[in-house]
Parts: C-alpha cells; structure tokens; sequence
C-alpha cells in the first residue's frame, strides 16, 4: 500500500480533533503536571509559563483557581495578588487593601474578590519568588492574570493533547461571598469539550469535590498537606484522612490524591530522602491513584545529596530527585520545570525497555 501523503494526514488529524479530544498518555504512564506552568522558568500562572511547559512535553498544565467580584475563574496561585502583580504600585487600587480571614488566619492585601475581570486585567504579572528565580524578572510587567477560559483555550490549541489539573482555591470562602466556583468551572471545561482523560479537578477541601462528584464525573482529587487539614472541615486531619478506612471514605467521591512529597519518600534528619512509605500500595489497594507536589530545581527545596554547587537558587539533580519518587509507584508528579521531569521518565523507560530486553524467553508464540 502506497504512503498516505503527510499533508493528507495532517488534514484527517486536524478534522478528527475538531471532534473529539485526542488521548492522553494511558494511566500507567506516569503524569507530567506542570505546577502553574514552567514556573521555574517564566512568573507563575501565566500564559508564558503555560505555553513554555507545553512546548516542554507537560501532559498537565495546572491553574490554580480563586474567583473575580464578577464570577469569572481566574488563575493565581491565591485570592490575595500582592505577591504575583503590581496592584500594590497601582494608587488607583490603593484603597482596596484589606485584612480579611481566609480559612481561619488573617491576610493583608488586595483580594480578587474586589475587582472586576476588566479591573484585574490591567494589572500586571510578576514573579512570586525573585531571590530564588531572579531570571524570572525579566519577563515582570509582560502579562496579564489570565481567565481559566484562556489557559483551557490555550491547551485546546496545542499541536499535542494536553490537559488542565485545576485547583479549586478556596471555594467554601468564595461560596460564602455567593461566588461559588463548581457550576463557573464546570462550564468552561464543557465549553471547550474537554472530557475526562484531559481533566483533574483538585482541591485541599472535601465539600467542594463532594458537589462537583454530584455534578460530573470527571476526575477529582483530594489534596493532603504533611500537616493540617481540611478548612471546611475542622474536626478532621489528613493525618486521618490516610488512614486506611480514610482513604476509602475518600474513593467515595474522588478518583485520586495529590500528595505532599514526604507522604510518599520522608527526609531524614540529615535532609537525605529516606525509604519509601507504603502509601502508594495502599492508596492503590483503595482504588485511587497517586499524585505527588511539589518538585522544585533549585537547591533550596531539593534534599540532601541532590543539591548542586552554588546559592540556594542554583540548580541540582530535580530528576535524580525524581526517580525516586518513580520508583515508589506514584503515578504523577506535579513540578516546576518539566524537562528534569522528562528526562527522569526516559530513564524509568530505558530502564524497563533493558530489562524486557533481558528476560528470558518464555518459548511460547512470539508477537509480530
């Protein structure tokens, strides 16, 4: 059979994905989820930095999501913008500073919840942690707060499938303020035509993934911290909430756990990673899968012994880091720069395609 033209290819490819999204890699691959876009590389939650992790092999880009005074879902990694735009050089807004409880601790600063989309996109973004990514300044002033309409738009556009993991910030504050997020989120993603093997809805809250298991059934997953608990829920730790009979509770109307990293590998004393837990075994005996937050390249946030030479804002060994937590079974990973993360995946598969290379065979028929 003669070859199908590449340009006739292109066309059938392009006509299939108007109506239907293509697939993801299959569950068993573990997930790359880009934590706010490349965030190590360009300023958090915005369109550089989605599009960058993109271009950089994410399978997930992950928008954090809190909500504006006219009920639009916007991206930013907290409901108080001080940290990641210019609102505090802005004397037009200079009045809007507030304190205000969020769940349960006081904060100071200007708050989405008091502007209008058309307000807050006049500001501008800025990098979130300057001493450890000064590069990122570079690109401070050149973006907007994009909506969660135009990060989904964004991954519908790319040459490959890629999905959103969004992160509900929030939600029994903002529904108190009769600004509740489920029925907005849900809507953009229909929108779009974006169905389950392209979405996460995640959240630290129970009540709010409990509603939306009741609206859709698309994939959620319940966030745990190493320490706290949920804000809607205050007579309940995630201490409890890992327990066995805790994660079966949880089974009941999630599909999977995002984790912190020392839940699944601990540190020492000597901030050396130390043997795996047994959560991963377990979280799988309960039906749900494992994701794991946060990796991070620079020396600061990276353990013992992965650590380059230089500042705390150097860079060390983010994939070395990696495969570990590859090893112990986790089935996706949420970091700030996707290309370690790639690279500790092809070490997982060179690995796998060695030793398929070296088991004996079994003798009986053989495939194509």
């Amino acid at each position: 059979m003669a070859p199908v033209p590449r340009f006739l290819v292109l066309l059938l490819a392009q006509g299939a994905m108007a109506n239907a999204q293509p697939a993801l890699p299959q569950p068993d691959a573990p997930l790359v989820i880009a934590h706010r876009g490349a965030s190590a590389e360009r300023p958090e939650h915005t369109l550089a930095a989605y599009r960058l992790a993109i271009e950089q092999g994410a399978d997930f880009i992950e928008p954090d999501l809190v909500m504006t005074k006219d009920g639009v879902l916007v991206a930013r990694h907290e409901n108080e913008i001080s940290e990641t735009t210019d609102v505090a050089d802005r004397p037009e807004f200079a009045a809007r500073k507030a304190t205000k409880v969020i769940d349960g601790k006081p904060v100071t600063g200007w708050f989405t919840e008091d502007f209008t989309l058309a307000e807050l996109k006049t500001l501008r973004a800025r990098e979130r942690l300057p001493q450890l990514r000064p590069a990122n300044q570079a690109f401070d002033g050149t973006e907007t707060i994009p909506t969660f309409d135009e990060v989904v738009a964004l991954a519908k556009a790319a040459p490959r499938a890629v999905g959103v993991y969004p992160e509900t910030k929030h939600p029994s504050y903002f529904r108190s303020l009769g600004l509740p997020m489920e029925d907005a989120l849900l809507a953009v993603l229909k929108r779009h035509g974006f169905s389950a093997a392209r979405v996460f809805i995640q959240s630290f809250e129970v009540g709010n993934l409990q509603a939306l298991r009741e609206k859709t059934r698309l994939p959620l997953v319940q966030l745990i911290a190493s320490a706290g608990g949920p804000a809607d829920r205050p007579g309940t730790t995630y201490a409890d909430m890992l327990t066995d009979s805790g994660l079966r509770t949880i089974s009941t109307y999630a599909d999977a756990i995002g984790v912190e990293k020392p839940l699944v590998v601990p540190r020492g004393a000597d901030g050396r990673l130390q043997a795996p837990t047994n959560l991963a075994a377990r979280a799988r005996k309960a039906g749900l899968r494992l994701h794991v937050w946060t990796f991070r390249p620079e020396n600061f946030f990276l353990p013992e012994g992965l650590k380059g030479a230089g500042q705390p804002a150097a860079r060390g060994d983010l994939a070395g880091e990696i495969r570990v937590f590859l090893a112990a079974g986790i089935d996706g990973l949420f970091t700030d720069s996707v290309p370690p993360a790639r690279e500790a995946l092809e070490s997982l598969h060179a690995a796998t395609r060695a030793r398929s290379k070296r088991a004996p065979s079994s003798g009986g028929r053989r495939g194509p």
